[in-house]
């Protein structure tokens, strides 16, 4: 329901995506998947909205999944069919942010982590804040979920530096110079840039704008990027039921997330 972790907004042909959960630094549950799903409807069926940006409420952007130990992702056992279609279902919606007919910008400050950066790969634009941290899971409970996204933008070589050890993290200004960014700016000027950019792109009418998104999109499905990250899916389905795992979550749900963090990083996975 929007209004509540997610929120929606029109600043003239500007329409804003909020993560709402800032006492979690806009983790991911169900709750913020529906909200992103519906607030995107709402902004692609608003022929007012030119440009749609993504942002996060307080300090961040957003950790990604949430991986409390209540949480949907880590406080269920599933069955590896049940949970392929359940990680399909998100890639499905970052599907229809690369679908979307309307140019999408990411805005990030703050922490950009794990699931939040597939976000980020499907927005048209990113822009970051120069302080800001960009990164990978602190702890390996899945995999080939991520990296074979940021491959697209980063590189193979750079992806499995970032998904072969655990917690790695980027600046803002990396992920710039890497590619996984368009553009780094000083956290004072990121809400500045980013509104003048999509004001910029709003002048432009809506139908060539749609030409030109579907034009590019085309360029990366036909090298395979659509049905690439597709098999995300699978590879954390089967990870996901493997016995490194289960011990994992076991240990996220007995001691928290930071708690599972300090025993892994202290060698209790072995």
């Amino acid at each position: 329901m929007l209004g509540g972790a997610v929120l929606w907004e029109k600043d003239g042909h500007l329409g804003y995506i909020t993560l709402n959960r800032p006492e979690r630094l806009n983790a991911m549950n169900n709750e913020v998947l529906e909200g992103i799903a519906e607030a995107l409807q709402v902004a692609t069926t608003d022929d007012d909205v030119r440009v749609i940006i993504f942002r996060g409420a307080g300090r961040a952007f957003s950790a990604g999944f949430d991986l409390s130990p209540n949480a949907e992702e880590i406080g269920q056992h599933r069955d590896t069919v049940d949970d392929r279609n359940r990680l399909q279902a998100n890639t499905d919606l970052w599907l229809k942010i690369w679908d979307c007919p309307k140019p999408v910008i990411a805005q990030v400050h703050g922490y950009c982590l794990a699931g939040a950066t597939q976000l980020c790969v499907f927005t048209d634009i990113t822009v970051v804040a120069d302080e800001a941290i960009v990164g990978f899971p602190m702890i390996p409970v899945g995999g080939g979920y991520i990296s074979p996204m940021w491959s697209w933008l980063v590189g193979p070589k750079r992806a499995k530096q970032m998904s072969f050890m655990p917690g790695s993290q980027i600046s803002g200004k990396q992920a710039e110079d890497w590619g996984f960014a368009n553009m780094s700016v000083p956290a004072a000027d990121l809400e500045r840039t980013v509104k003048e950019m999509a004001e910029k792109i709003a002048t432009v009418p809506a139908k060539i704008l749609q030409i030109k998104k579907a034009a590019v999109n085309r360029t990366m499905d036909v090298q395979g990027f659509r049905t690439a990250v597709t098999f995300g899916a699978e590879y954390d389905a089967l990870l996901h039921s493997s016995e490194p795992v289960e011990k994992l979550a076991g240990m996220i749900r007995k001691h928290g997330l930071k708690g599972a963090i300090a025993a892994f990083n202290a060698g209790e996975n072995e």
